[in-house]
């Protein structure tokens, strides 16, 4: 059964329980949470006039395809309420696919590996906690390399 990391973040509402409900719409469409990361609170990114992001990883399997797992994602992030304004803006909800095995695709409608999450410290740090030796398909780093190539400025020195 492939395997994928999806980072899960909030920033409005509960945030905590935004995390929950995402985990358990996730279970109840037979995806099945290998690994789940602690919850760490960061700063937003991009767009920095909002409120602090609770943040974590999971690790799951699925039968569904990278498409067909994107439709679901963006599914539960309608049914808790997310809508889409602001690029990088406030979000009860965002559930990103960082990676799907191995797998790299570059479609308009979806990219995996994630195009930007080596410069994320909210996707790198839980994701290291749950795949510290997993490695990016095509930065052929590690996720803990990654993590440790951050700059203080939050960009990737890769």
């Amino acid at each position: 059964m492939p395997r994928a990391y999806l980072s899960i973040g909030s920033n409005l509402g509960d945030r905590i329980n935004y995390l929950k409900k995402a985990l358990e719409k996730l279970k109840q469409n037979n995806i099945q949470i290998i690994k789940s990361s602690n919850i760490i609170e960061t700063e937003p990114y991009g767009y920095k006039e909002q409120g602090k992001f609770l943040n974590m990883a999971v690790e799951i399997d699925s039968d569904l395809e990278p498409f067909e797992l994107m439709k679901l994602i963006s599914k539960i992030e309608s049914e808790l309420g997310r809508i889409r304004t602001k690029r990088w803006g406030p979000r009860v909800i965002d559930i990103d696919i960082i990676f799907y095995d191995y797998l790299i695709i570059n479609e308009p409608d979806l990219k995996i590996p994630h195009p930007d999450m080596q410069n994320r410290f909210f996707v790198l740090k839980p994701l290291q906690e749950i795949a510290p030796d997993f490695v990016h398909p095509v930065l052929k780093k590690t996720i803990t390399e990654l993590l440790e190539n951050l700059n203080s400025e939050g960009k990737s020195e890769v």
